[in-house]
């Protein structure tokens, strides 16, 4: 099943595409119109959240930018990945 989820921050979009099976993310892509540097950040998030079960996906989000401290997200904030990631959660479903 894949979920999909959007949220429109400040100055930027951020949409979510997990397909999942048996409450675990098999895939992971985040998408969207935001400036985020350096740009191989969102491939290791996804990377990340991969394999793990989708009620620990906000938390492994939040370790993540909670590491690394070399990343600049110009008015898009970890929150506003999160929001993304329930949206998902709870939003589109297609099998």
């Amino acid at each position: 099943m894949r979920r999909i989820g959007e949220h429109k921050a400040k100055k930027g979009l951020i949409r979510f595409e997990i397909e999942e099976e048996r409450g675990i993310a098999k895939d992971v892509k985040i998408t969207g119109d935001f400036f985020i540097y350096p740009e191989e950040v969102i491939g290791e998030l996804e990377s990340t959240l991969k394999g793990k079960k989708l009620e620990e996906l906000e938390k492994e989000i939040e370790d993540f930018f909670a590491v690394r401290l070399d990343i600049e997200m110009p008015y898009i904030n970890v929150e506003d990945f999160k929001i993304a990631l329930k949206n998902a959660l709870r939003g589109e479903n297609e099998d």
